[in-house]
């Protein structure tokens, strides 16, 4: 009669702990690779946003200042003269510039608040595709304030004739949000030497609060730079060392672990205000 022989206790258990070792090390690689998709996913997710808001904020802000009398599709039942004077003159408008809203205008945000950017341009529509009411391809003043209402970044126009009081109600088209995740949004401006000296360009970068001193002092704002700190959605980056970003040179932002975070830059010369500073003396 053969005798047969089974697993001892010990060599089961040997079993039983290589087994455990060979399934954490399983789960590990799982848990690793997890973790690398969420990241890699949080990054696209952000580049993508991040192209999409500088690409339109490049698209719009270029057009700032823009006012040609030459042009043939101006809406003329206002005085053209004065109303390009506006807006060559002040591309960026500041509180008080308008009779009918004061309150309007670029502003500073406080304790590292979101900026706000208000300006002036000629064009068919506004920011949100108002026309008030003219039909293609009638042109007018046109006003679009930029600004960040929790984690989004929107945008509201009007119609700058009504902000004069020249016209109709000043009330703004209904605001569009540009941008979702948006955890701040920060401008510098780019302001010329007097202008009587006919030189159209950037002398040094200041924030909102200094853009009425500026104007005192006969100097124009001929750039704009805009830089938007975009984060995820949540995700566990635990690993990445960096917990702080400065946007251009606001005070450096504390950022947390569960999201990924990028800065984007925006930085547009104003060809028109620079055409109009360097070829005349306002």
């Amino acid at each position: 009669m053969t005798r047969q022989a089974g697993y001892s206790l010990i060599e089961l258990m040997i079993s039983l702990v290589l087994g455990l070792i060979i399934t954490a090390g399983v789960i590990q690689v799982f848990v690793g690779t997890r973790a690398t998709n969420s990241l890699n996913q949080a990054i696209a997710e952000v580049q993508e946003y991040g192209r999409y808001i500088t690409w339109r904020l490049q698209d719009e802000l270029r057009e700032v200042g823009r006012y040609d009398l030459s042009l043939g599709n101006i809406d003329r039942t206002v005085d053209l003269v004065l109303e390009s004077s506006v807006v060559l003159r002040q591309p960026v408008a500041l509180a008080n510039d308008y009779a009918a809203l004061a309150n309007l205008g670029s502003k500073e945000g406080s304790n590292g608040e979101s900026d706000e950017l208000v300006v002036n341009l000629l064009a068919q529509q506004d920011c949100t595709g108002n026309r008030f009411g003219t039909a293609a391809p009638a042109q007018i003043h046109i006003v679009n304030r930029y600004f960040v209402a929790g984690t989004q970044l929107k945008c509201i126009g009007y119609n700058g004739r009504n902000l004069r009081g020249l016209m109709g109600n000043p009330a703004p088209s209904s605001e569009v949000v540009l941008l979702d995740n948006v955890e701040s949004m920060q401008i510098e401006y780019g302001i010329s030497d007097d202008v009587s000296n006919n030189n159209a360009q950037v002398v040094r970068y200041v924030d909102a609060s200094q853009l009425p001193t500026a104007r005192l002092t006969n100097q124009q704002v001929v750039a704009i730079r805009l830089a938007v700190l975009i984060q995820s959605m949540p995700v566990n980056i635990q690993t990445l060392a960096n917990d702080k970003v400065r946007l251009l040179s606001e005070t450096p932002v504390t950022l947390d672990n569960n999201h990924y975070y990028q800065v984007f830059t925006v930085s547009v010369a104003l060809r028109n205000s620079l055409n109009h500073v360097g070829g005349s003396v306002l």
